[in-house]
């Protein structure tokens, strides 16, 4: 009876978790991003769903929350749905995703992203040569194969993000490091845009023109065909008329550079938008955090170089060995290993949320380079993939 209630604690909490991942996802996320695939949300929520499970799993492990029977079972099921999730389903469907934006392999893109997935996993599996991962006691694809690999992938992330978060920290916390912008900035910046799209709008209709008028002599219908009459079209024009493919390179070049203009518009309303929430008492209390977070930062950096360069091992984190200052200082009763050990672990998580939300911005702006109507679902996908990992 216990384990029925267990259970039903559990799926209860995994539905819950799924329906706020799924809201996040569409309110929060990505609420300015095109994606149409449902496939991509579900499994989006789902990986949520699972990694926010398999924390609260840790959290009742600590608080004796549960059976531990009940607890043991729902974690190995929650591990091998996670694991066939990131080794198996995200893998494949972000292959999918990136060959049907390729024209060329659009029609077979379902065995390209069967090789795509294959090449991932030869790689997947290499990884564990240099590692003492195989053991004769475990079979090839079982869990502690799986899960140390995971593992290892995992760790090197957070090692990363870590990193990065260290860095970024400081700029997307203090209002100290953002540019300033006026509304002439903005305007000066729309007006250049609108000029690129006016010049677009005119150099399009120019080749409809030119178009209707070489229809109207029959030269459409004249056309040589084949690779060299390919040639001869985009090299020669006939008389009276202008060369298209010229004007569409022209046309080709000026929608690259509205479409980075646009970007660069879109940006400084995000940092007009930023400067004025800095300005209230919320983004003061924020302005504030940042400067202790950045703090926290280069002190741990500093602290991780001295212990890689004198070959130390850290023994006292910061967070226990302020504590420890504060407790002797005030000279109260306070039990600093419990609660420092639970406040090291909100920081750390905090830092981890920011660290994916910067990571997340700077792989926007990278698929934004290569521009792509479904590069959004890889996007998500490349999160949802994240996010499993680190759990």
């Amino acid at each position: 009876m216990s384990f029925l209630i267990d259970s039903s604690i559990m799926i209860t909490s995994q539905i819950l978790f799924f329906g706020f991942g799924w809201l996040f996802f569409m309110r929060q996320l990505f609420k300015d991003y095109e994606v149409r695939q449902y496939v991509v949300q579900v499994i989006f929520s789902v990986t949520f769903a699972f990694s926010c499970t398999m924390f609260e799993l840790i959290i009742f492990e600590i608080l004796g929350v549960l059976n531990s029977s009940s607890r043991y079972f729902h974690w190995k099921m929650n591990l091998c749905v996670i694991l066939l999730i990131l080794v198996f389903m995200v893998p494949f469907y972000i292959g999918y995703f990136i060959v049907s934006n390729i024209r060329l392999l659009h029609k077979q893109r379902l065995l390209f992203s069967c090789l795509l997935w294959l090449t991932f996993m030869y790689f997947f599996w290499k990884l564990g040569d240099p590692f003492p991962i195989l053991s004769p006691k475990h079979g090839i694809l079982s869990i502690e194969q799986l899960i140390s690999r995971v593992g290892v992938i995992g760790v090197t992330l957070m090692a990363l993000l870590s990193g990065f978060g260290a860095v970024n920290c400081p700029y997307t916390y203090l209002s100290y490091f953002l540019r300033n912008v006026t509304d002439t900035d903005i305007v000066a910046l729309e007006r250049r845009l609108l000029q690129t799209m006016d010049m677009i709008i005119s150099k399009k209709k120019r080749m409809a023109v030119t178009r209707r008028t070489m229809f109207q002599k029959g030269e459409v219908h004249n056309k040589p065909s084949g690779f060299w009459g390919m040639i001869k079209s985009v090299t020669t024009s006939a008389p009276g008329s202008e060369n298209l493919t010229l004007i569409q390179q022209e046309v080709d070049a000026l929608e690259e550079l509205s479409r980075q203009l646009f970007l660069e518009t879109a940006d400084l309303y995000a940092t007009k938008e930023r400067i004025e929430y800095s300005k209230t008492f919320k983004g003061k209390y924020f302005n504030f955090l940042g400067y202790f977070f950045s703090i926290y930062c280069v002190w741990k950096i500093f602290m991780a170089t001295i212990n890689i360069v004198f070959d130390r091992v850290g023994k006292t984190d910061p967070v226990t060995r302020g504590i420890e200052i504060t407790v002797n200082y005030l000279g109260i009763q306070f039990d600093v290993k419990f609660w420092s050990q639970h406040i090291s672990f909100i920081l750390v998580g905090i830092i981890i949320v920011t660290s994916i939300r910067g990571l997340l911005i700077t792989l926007t702006k990278f698929f934004y380079a290569i521009s792509s109507s479904k590069s959004s679902n890889v996007i998500v996908l490349l999160l949802a993939q994240i996010m499993g990992l680190l759990d």
